[in-house]
């Protein structure tokens, strides 16, 4: 069929030939497919890009460069490709190195994995797949990725924060890993290939039916996110291993299979070597019959708790599992107008060979002499492009890679944050923890008793790193970037409202301006974290049905710990979260093939974000009461207060003596260090506090009364919330901070 478009104008008469023309191409196009989700979308996108818009649409496949390429790759993708594209389609080839680099192929060396790539690409030319007529093209992923990061990896980062754990596992078919064995960069696997759907802009998957759960899953993601048109699956079929229950070949087993570039008489070895039932075996594993589901996006194993890895890799069932007429089937009768003949007879359809065959009309020695003739056939061609020139040399170093035990090379690669610019060096490092739509004054606090935590020997000052993409990939507020930036904003001026010199001190970095300063070295480094951790240990504390966002996040603390390389670390006590990054971060820097020396962690106790009221016995106490938020207005100041928390003689539980030690005694927080008490001469008289001791003692003996306590600290607490309604209202970017906090609040209380 032609690959020239010629455009049909839309005529009452002509509608006849419209539908022909688009049956005709669809058609087609469903041919390469054991299974299409869903045929009736796929005949709507030829209509509305080929034939009506004269357009294009695009397929996508993507390889892994991971050694040498069976036929099924060469032959039957060749011929399945030039359907396609014959049929108006363009097809993108992505060219999987970085996803090569974190399964470990080719030892984990992207030099090697590139000159297999270069190989396999040569492979296709030889086997005739049609690459001049502008419709094949060739994407490297490591390039592209990194060329584009502003745009993947937010993309992916959307799509982890939409997914479970559970479902993330479920597609770790793709990489021939079962769960219970997974590493966290595995986890990212499915996650970037469901990205590289969207970011290719493709219309059609057309992958291997192993690849199906992850191809749902970006389904799955278009409804998440309201994309309109969902990518069409047209999964091809996977050939049988040649030995008996294989049930698909491998390569590392060169036996299991013909390869593109094997000799005659390894074709001849193979194949009279080749498991060749003519009936039935009692050994034989069920499979569904293809079919396109009810629902198209219904995935017939959502509920199923099997790992994905031992799952069948077909669709129809086939009660032989014979790999001898698999590959009549799928490779002899893949080109157009293919015919195959044994034993004197020629034929025209597969179902007439395998009735011979299963009938003993047709002799298993005759079955084989014939495949092994056709087979050579096809490969010839193949054999005489890699006997000469780059081919040839790219044919021998492939075989060499084969042949070497291949030592895991593990580059130790990073984003440089000190080389870059970003930070100084021997820097005190404080993570902003995760924002939320209503900060809190606590956690400002906490940041701030971190920061000034830095040991005298950070003599490149703190640090605070404000982790956007790590937020939002844990749907912090709500996963809005404009919230995300609000929240961080608005910390970030009450910090310099209660310490501003101290903070002048303090180097704010955000992680994606960081990042984009190196993205390849930056995200490999994810990979390479990833690679380190089995998945039990960055998913601690998380369960399979949170999201998977909690794991990226945390391999990307760890490299952002490797990026800025500082002198130390903080964390804070009793904070879940913040005490497992610096165990994996810790844990990552101890390696021996880390060339950095590992940061100091310091701990600073947890100020609980200043409760003032402890609402098990507060029988009308409310979240909005109980702590001081960055958005209460200065009235709150005297409010909160006075509701708080304040019993005679108990110190175990005072709120009022802590907004003290934190506003009033520490200097370094701006307070004066002397905390006055007024009142009359019969009350006690007046008296100054200079220590958090000193008022504690009198308020447990009852010295100090709760009253006297609370009207001094309503003066400090006013003058405080006075000063940062005038910060906000004098600074553009915190007056519209509050109010982007305030409508993201507004419009999640009507979701709910």
């Amino acid at each position: 069929m032609s690959s020239v478009i010629i455009p049909l104008v839309a005529t009452q008469e002509e509608s006849v030939e419209m539908k022909q023309r688009i049956d005709v191409l669809t058609s087609n196009v469903l041919s390469v497919g054991e299974e299409c989700i869903s045929e009736s979308e796929l005949r709507s996108l030829i209509k509305r890009k080929v034939v009506i818009d004269n357009g294009k649409f695009n397929l996508y496949d993507g390889f892994e460069p991971s050694g040498r390429m069976h036929i099924a790759q060469g032959v039957f993708k060749a011929f399945n490709v030039n359907k396609c594209t014959d049929s108006g389609g363009t097809f993108i080839f992505w060219v999987a190195d970085w996803f090569a680099l974190m399964n470990d192929k080719m030892g984990g060396d992207l030099d090697k994995i590139k000159v297999v790539g270069e190989y396999l690409i040569e492979v296709w030319t030889a086997a005739g797949m049609k690459l001049d007529n502008g419709r094949v093209v060739f994407k490297w992923a490591s390039d592209e990725i990194t060329n584009n990061a502003s745009t993947y990896w937010p993309k992916m980062l959307d799509i982890a924060r939409r997914f479970n754990i559970t479902r993330i596992k479920k597609c770790c078919q793709i990489m021939g890993r079962l769960e219970g064995n997974l590493t966290s960069a595995q986890v990212l696997y499915p996650l970037m290939q469901c990205t590289d759907v969207f970011f290719l802009k493709a219309d059609v998957c057309q992958l291997g039916v192993d690849q199906r759960k992850v191809n749902m899953l970006a389904r799955e993601y278009c409804e998440a996110a309201k994309i309109k048109f969902k990518p069409v699956i047209l999964s091809h079929h996977m050939l049988y291993g040649l030995k008996a229950g294989q049930e698909k070949m491998s390569k590392s087993d060169p036996d299991s299979a013909i390869f593109m570039e094997d000799s005659a008489e390894d074709v001849e070895r193979k194949i009279n070597a080749a498991y060749c039932p003519r009936t039935s075996t009692s050994t034989s594993t069920s499979t569904s019959t293809a079919q396109t589901p009810t629902n198209p996006d219904a995935d017939a194993d959502a509920d199923t708790d099997d790992d994905a890895g031992k799952e069948s890799m077909h669709l129809v069932e086939d009660d032989l599992k014979n790999p001898c007429l698999d590959y009549i089937e799928n490779i002899i009768f893949c080109p157009p107008d293919s015919t195959f003949t044994a034993n004197n007879k020629t034929y025209t359809k597969f179902a007439n060979v395998k009735a011979d065959f299963v009938s003993s009309a047709l002799s298993e020695s005759d079955l084989k002499a014939s495949l092994i003739v056709a087979l050579n056939l096809l490969l010839d061609p193949v054999r005489t492009h890699f006997a000469t020139g780059r081919p040839q040399e790219l044919l021998e170093k492939v075989r060499e890679y084969k042949k070497m035990d291949v030592p895991i090379n593990r580059q130790f690669r990073r984003l440089d944050a000190v080389n870059e610019g970003v930070v100084p060096a021997n820097s005190h490092l404080v993570f902003l923890p995760n924002p939320t739509s209503n900060p809190s004054l606590g956690l400002a606090i906490d940041v701030l008793n971190q920061l000034q935590a830095a040991p005298q020997t950070a003599t490149g000052g703190p640090v605070l790193f404000l982790s956007d993409w790590g937020a939002t990939v844990q749907n912090a507020c709500h996963s809005d970037a404009k919230g995300v930036a609000a929240a961080f904003a608005l910390l970030i001026g009450m910090l310099k409202t209660i310490a501003p010199t101290f903070m002048d001190t303090v180097k704010i970095v955000k992680q994606s301006e960081a990042i984009l300063k190196d993205p390849s070295n930056y995200w490999i480094s994810v990979i390479n974290a990833g690679r380190f951790f089995p998945l039990n240990e960055t998913q601690e504390g998380v369960a399979d049905s949170d999201p998977v966002g909690t794991v990226i996040a945390r391999l990307m603390c760890v490299a952002d710990a490797i990026a800025l390389a500082p002198h130390s670390v903080a964390s804070v006590d009793g904070r879940n979260s913040s005490e497992i990054e610096c165990s994996l971060i810790e844990k990552f820097y101890n390696q021996e093939t880390v060339p950095l020396s590992t940061p100091v962690f310091v701990a600073v106790g947890n100020c609980n974000e200043l409760t003032l009221q402890d609402l098990e016995s507060e029988v009308h106490a409310t979240e909005n009461a109980r702590y001081y938020l960055l958005d209460d207005p200065k009235v709150h100041g005297k409010t909160k207060i006075k509701k708080s928390f304040c019993e005679p003689g108990n110190v175990a539980f005072a709120p009022i003596i802590s907004l003290a030690a934190t506003f009033v005694l520490s200097t370094a927080n701006g307070g004066s260090g002397k905390l006055s008490i007024v009142r009359t001469e019969e009350n006690g008289g007046n008296c100054d506090y200079d220590s958090e001791a000193s008022i504690r003692s009198d308020f447990q003996s009852e010295k100090l009364h709760p009253g006297d306590l609370k009207e001094a600290m309503t003066k400090v607490m006013v003058d405080l919330f006075t000063r940062w309604a005038g910060a906000v209202k004098a600074n553009k970017e915190l007056t519209a901070a509050s109010k982007c906090l305030k409508q993201l609040n507004k419009k999640a209380s009507k979701k709910k």
